[in-house]
């Protein structure tokens, strides 16, 4: 007995070498493409010899168009996509994990709706705008927005379980709601016709203007985020089964429920204020994660946050390659891919459950 699981060890770490060799392949396929690919195509071989240059110095003589390209806006708007997909697709699976609902994410519960208005508080209406950065206004919109959420599923009757759960969704609905027709009506009352054109724009998610402060702040809130939930991976585990679970098994409900919800709350304000209200991620990645790998979070997590990265990176290719000379928003790609990918889901759902 003792040798079989002594030898069962080396298996394991070797697949763990193996599977984590495909996700740093994956990783580097992903970003490569989005620099490459784009309104002008740029060879692998270029890109990596700008790379060189800026990391160690090679020396390699390039054209500096082709280079200020590469470094300065494909570069930083592939991480900016990269780090975003992976937040909002771990949200998505904390949100579903700890309402026990599939229709939980950032968007529908609101909390997008909530740091869009944040945010264009600051932008635009001017609160603050001296000593409150923008991440930091649309922090305080999605948490108000939740917060607003959760009162009125409470005030609905939504206690604990499934109609608690389903409560809170219709209470997300509401929500986004009333912080859109908000957003709308800070933008048509204070914004001129120019400014008015760029937020709308940006809010359908917009990733035209990233540079290098920007990538620093998402990728520091999805690491955050993977931290954060990685930590809580068996508390995730238990709250699939319900609250009143999660707290026989000696887990501090509250407590855990508060933590993870603040922090996906600041993740999702931190990439509104970046890139605008992305929708679809969040909420269909987490199924495509399920598929593949199973309820486990040990497994769910880390397939999501990879599975959500790919898939930002390739609507933003998308998104500036679908149509010649113009660039769409990404949010409008994600919707017209998540959409249909989500009806098939819950087509195949129903089927499975007969």
């Amino acid at each position: 007995m003792t040798l079989a699981l002594i030898g069962t060890r080396p298996r394991r770490r070797g697949l763990r070498a193996f599977h984590g060799i495909w996700i740093v392949l994956i990783l580097i396929a992903a970003l490569l493409a989005g620099i490459c690919i784009g309104e002008t195509r740029i060879p692998v071989s270029t890109v990596l010899q700008v790379m060189a240059n800026r990391f160690w110095d090679a020396g390699y003589v390039l054209d500096p168009i082709d280079e200020g390209i590469i470094w300065s806006y494909r570069l930083p708007r592939a991480l900016v996509a990269g780090g975003c997909g992976t937040a909002l697709a771990v949200c998505g699976v904390i949100l579903q994990s700890l309402l026990r609902n599939a229709l939980a994410d950032p968007y529908l519960l609101g909390i997008s709706a909530g740091a869009s208005t944040g945010a264009v508080l600051i932008a635009v209406v001017g609160i603050g705008a001296a000593a409150v950065p923008m991440s930091a206004g649309a922090l305080g919109g999605a948490l108000l927005a939740f917060g607003l959420v959760a009162l009125l599923a409470r005030m609905a009757g939504g206690g604990t379980g499934l109609r608690g759960a389903g409560q809170i969704i219709l209470a997300g609905i509401a929500g986004s709601q009333l912080f859109n027709a908000m957003t709308s009506f800070l933008i048509a009352r204070s914004a001129n016709a120019e400014q008015a054109r760029g937020i709308m724009y940006w809010l359908l998610g917009n990733l035209s203007g990233i540079r290098w402060d920007d990538v620093w702040l998402a990728l520091a809130a999805a690491i955050l985020l993977l931290i954060v939930a990685f930590w809580h991976m068996r508390a995730l585990d238990a709250f699939t089964f319900g609250a009143e679970s999660a707290a026989s098994l000696g887990i501090p409900v509250r407590q855990v429920q508060v933590v993870l919800i603040v922090v996906s709350a600041m993740a999702t304000a931190v990439m509104v204020s970046i890139t605008g209200s992305i929708g679809f991620v969040g909420l269909v990645v987490p199924h495509a994660a399920r598929f593949l790998v199973g309820v486990r979070h040990a497994l769910l997590v880390p397939a999501s946050a990879l599975i959500g990265m790919v898939f930002l990176i390739a609507a933003d290719i998308m998104s500036r390659i679908m149509i010649p000379g113009q660039t769409l928003p990404i949010g409008v790609v994600t919707a017209l891919v998540g959409a249909p990918v989500f009806a098939v889901i819950l087509i195949r759902a129903r089927t499975v459950s007969r």
